[in-house]
């Protein structure tokens, strides 16, 4: 008959086996917390990519915004090279229902009609009447001519940047000697075409510009086209 383990060899066997689940234990422990620092420390990593990402993003369009404000800035204080200007102390403010006769063409300012254009960034197909279209400058708009010696696609162009550009109008005036004309009230630039830099720094300097006569003044429920 084979003898049965000893007792003391059986409890030898059990502490055994315990240590060893024990250890086993200690190490799932030991793993869990390994990986919870490796999925915090990620979890660290890409947060503090996400934001200095996000602040490098924010910096950038600030200094962009800022940049774009500078520009502005320095297109309102530098002369428009080539422009006309008229004191506007000699430039009429009259509100007349009786016609007017301007020294220039299109007029930049002088005695007009009590309504105006409605100038919200309007572009007309049709000639405008004078004396309406001298009020909305009165308000800060500024009017965007042209005739038959503009190029279509130049037409365009300005019609785009006018339709979203408020305080601005535009409207043909054939008789006017450049292709395209600008006017502001007592200013006034000639250009050839739409790509032309100094319309972007017309429109920056004049749109409601320090030669407004009524700054903040309406140009919508003013005239619109027939």
């Amino acid at each position: 008959m084979a003898s049965q383990p000893r007792r003391s060899d059986r409890t030898s066997e059990n502490q055994s086996r315990q240590a060893r689940i024990a250890q086993m234990r200690r190490a799932d422990k030991a793993r869990d917390r390994r990986n919870k620092a490796i999925a915090i420390t990620a979890s660290a990593v890409v947060v503090v990519g996400l934001v200095g990402f996000g602040s490098w993003v924010l910096i950038d369009r600030q200094e962009a915004q800022q940049r774009a404000q500078d520009k502005a800035a320095a297109a309102r204080k530098a002369p428009v090279d080539g422009e006309q200007t008229w004191e506007a102390k000699n430039l009429g403010r009259n509100h007349v229902e009786t016609p007017v006769k301007y020294e220039m063409n299109p007029p930049v300012g002088g005695d007009h009609h009590p309504r105006w254009m409605n100038c919200n960034g309007d572009v007309y197909k049709n000639p405008l009447p004078e004396v309406n279209a001298v009020h909305s400058l009165e308000h800060g708009a500024v009017w965007v001519t042209y005739n038959e010696k503009a190029a279509q696609g130049d037409v365009d162009k300005l019609a785009g940047t006018v339709a979203k550009t408020p305080y601005t109008l535009m409207s043909p005036v054939k008789e006017q000697a450049g292709a395209i004309m600008l006017s502001a009230w007592g200013k006034q630039l000639t250009v050839e075409k739409a790509d032309d830099p100094r319309v972007a720094q017309f429109f920056t300097k004049y749109v409601q510009g320090p030669q407004t006569p009524e700054p903040g003044a309406a140009c919508t429920s003013g005239l619109a086209d027939k």
